[in-house]
């Protein structure tokens, strides 16, 4: 369990990295605004790499239990709908990376978001597919996650009933 430091470190750090992007961010300027002390900072976190570390990991973790995970059978539609509750509560850590696309090669996510992608199209349409369908599959997983991003201000009962059943109709469901 992250000690209440560490947790407000991190959500202070989040919302400044959404702001003005993870190498325009200080640990100086993150201290500041929590009204503790570098070394304090750096009592919970080694650099500001280990902090974006720290505050990407939750998705990760979370994307890996999903792709790896057990998924009702025939059911693509709730499949979509499970996605886009999982990307919508990493939306600011999306837009974070989204923003500043040297963090995802940096902690190597780039590849594993291909490979997230490559493992849902199976999930949702099976292993051997034509390349139309993989095609329309990735314009239908990244518009739902566009639409995180692009509508991250919305409550999210605006978002994801028009995103899935978009989704959904890309995918012929």
């Amino acid at each position: 369990m992250p000690s209440d430091t560490k947790a407000r470190i991190q959500a202070v750090a989040r919302e400044l990295f959404v702001e003005q992007g993870v190498q325009n961010t200080s640990l100086r300027q993150i201290s500041e605004r929590l009204g503790i002390t570098k070394p304090a900072l750096y009592y919970h976190f080694s650099s500001r790499d280990d902090l974006v570390r720290s505050i990407v990991a939750p998705l990760v973790e979370e994307m890996e239990r999903f792709v790896g995970g057990p998924r009702p059978a025939d059911d693509p539609r709730r499949l979509l709908d499970d996605y886009f509750e999982l990307i919508w509560r990493h939306r600011e850590v999306i837009v974070m990376m989204v923003r500043e696309l040297s963090t995802l090669s940096h902690l190597n996510l780039g590849t594993r978001m291909f490979a997230w992608r490559r493992e849902l199209i199976a999930m949702l349409l099976g292993d051997d597919l034509p390349q139309e369908q993989h095609i329309r599959a990735t314009v239908a997983l990244g518009g739902m996650s566009d639409c995180a991003v692009e509508f991250a201000h919305l409550p999210m009962e605006e978002v994801k009933p028009t995103a899935v059943e978009a989704a959904a109709i890309v995918l012929g469901l």
